[in-house]
């Protein structure tokens, strides 16, 4: 079940820069190591509901409903669009700020991580299409064993993002030394995520 060939392809899957790995390199780069940690755990958290539903053969439904399924989307368009905004106007989620954030903005951070996740309705599809090609064949055992396969997934996910949030942050007083690189990563973030609610918005079920 929890082969190499799955440990591979899973961190392969992981490495690859998506919505999750941006936000937590941003959170690096702007706030500093803690709101890094804070994104990663947030991002993983957020893959619960999508494991879920593969599991649960939910991700089938929304698959088949394109109704529902762009009633997701667009919320993880809108919430993207808002995102950028906010890093455009120095004021949001995403803003570059001079101190790392602490207790309830930690929690902040890891909860706007989750909702990158949640709101991103391809990503339980992803699981359908991923997970089944490496089960036992066990009817039986479906559920249980693409829940493991999916907190193995998990433990990467934070490990990864874990990594690409702390080399962000080692690299965040240096960015930061003029009032013109932190416009500039503010700009950049803006542009970044408008870019994935741009892509997220002709995804199709």
């Amino acid at each position: 079940m929890i082969t190499l060939q799955f440990l591979l392809t899973a961190f392969v899957v992981v490495i690859a820069p998506g919505t999750g790995v941006v936000y937590t390199l941003a959170m690096g780069l702007g706030r500093g190591r803690r709101a890094a940690l804070a994104a990663a755990a947030g991002c993983t958290l957020g893959i619960v509901p999508a494991l879920l539903a593969a599991a649960l053969g939910l991700a089938a439904v929304l698959h088949a409903s394109a109704l529902l399924f762009n009633v997701v989307k667009f919320a993880g368009v809108a919430y993207l669009l808002w995102m950028a905004w906010g890093a455009l106007r120095q004021t949001g989620a995403l803003a570059v700020k001079p101190a790392e954030a602490r207790g309830e903005g930690l929690m902040r951070i890891a909860w706007r991580g989750t909702l990158i996740n949640v709101l991103n309705p391809k990503l339980s599809i992803f699981f359908l299409a991923l997970l089944p090609p490496f089960l036992s064949g066990d009817a039986s055992r479906a559920t249980l064993e693409m829940t493991s396969l999916g907190g193995v997934f998990m433990a990467l996910t934070f490990a990864v993002f874990t990594v690409y949030g702390l080399f962000a942050g080692a690299f965040r007083d240096r960015l930061l030394a003029s009032a013109r690189a932190k416009a500039w990563l503010n700009r950049s973030f803006a542009a970044v995520f408008a870019t994935l609610a741009g892509r997220l918005a002709l995804e199709r079920a």
